[in-house]
């Protein structure tokens, strides 16, 4: 262990025992109850200085700050609430345009995952894609949106809405989604994480999809738990309650329990056909006598 020479200052010493006993205290103990300030996480981890700070921050619950004012692919100013359908859960993804490849990759992900749902955009979800760089522009939003429907084989006049934004507006909705992304100057890059948001009709922040390779079984369970069983089928809505949202693995599990609770009115149900039949026959009977 390293211990402080003699011709140490004073100051240096006392420095290097309170944080000495600051890491032996417990975690309880520590200012902030026990959360670790970001800038001494970002100090201690390997990533690169570029990567500092790129974070989500996970705000389940909350709104995804829909007052904030964008500008549509055809040029219109609008709102977020203006471009959420208020029936139908939403993808949200934050990208920019001239990303070199990550951006492309979860665009393309998305939308290969989309094709394999078994769920209809328009019908049953709607999508929005927010540009992170104020420098980007209406045209290449409609450029892009051109493209992305095409590929997907739908028309021009389907719900997958692309907006440009001012500065402000676009931190004050990455801050409230807890999008942490930053800007390097030295690659004229964005730094930014690779996730989808899942929003429920109204606007709040139901799950988050994480990665470049998104499971249909996880974003389909996602979109049906944000409509709050107004989208889908009867059977996507029975399927649901035997998958459960795993924290840790975040991807959605068989639950057990959620099958045998199916299972027990299922058989409850065959039941009292049953009875019911037996009834009605005995009922007969009583009559015919």
């Amino acid at each position: 262990m390293y211990t402080p020479s003699s011709s140490m200052p004073l100051s240096a010493a006392m420095a290097a025992l309170v944080l000495a006993l600051g890491v032996a205290a417990p975690v309880s103990a520590l200012p902030g109850g026990g959360r670790t300030p970001q800038s001494i996480i970002d100090a201690q981890s390997d990533a690169p200085p570029q990567l500092k700070g790129v974070d989500v921050q996970e705000h389940l619950g909350e709104l995804a700050a829909l007052e904030t004012a964008f500008t549509d692919s055809s040029g219109k100013p609008v709102q977020l609430r203006d471009v959420l359908p208020r029936t139908r859960p939403v993808l949200l993804t934050l990208v920019y345009y001239n990303c070199p490849l990550l951006c492309n990759l979860i665009i393309n992900e998305q939308i290969r995952t989309m094709r394999e749902l078994g769920l209809v955009l328009g019908k049953d979800y709607e999508a929005v894609t927010v540009s992170i760089d104020p420098q980007d522009t209406p045209a290449q939003s409609l450029e892009r949106r051109r493209r992305h429907l095409q590929s997907m084989g739908l028309p021009e006049t389907a719900p997958w809405h692309f907006l440009t934004g001012t500065q402000e507006n676009i931190q004050q909705l990455a801050d409230a989604v807890g999008y942490k992304y930053t800007y390097d100057a030295s690659t004229r890059q964005y730094v930014h994480p690779a996730v989808v948001m899942v929003l429920t009709p109204e606007g709040a922040i139901s799950r988050y999809l994480y990665g470049t390779s998104f499971q249909p079984k996880d974003m389909k369970l996602a979109l049906l738990e944000a409509a709050g069983g107004r989208v889908g089928t009867s059977f996507d809505r029975i399927v649901l309650t035997c998958f459960k949202y795993d924290t840790a693995t975040r991807r959605y599990g068989f639950y057990i329990f959620g099958f045998l609770r199916i299972g027990a009115l299922m058989v409850f149900g065959a039941l009292a056909s049953m009875l019911a039949y037996y009834w009605r026959r005995e009922l007969k009977k009583g009559t015919a006598a």
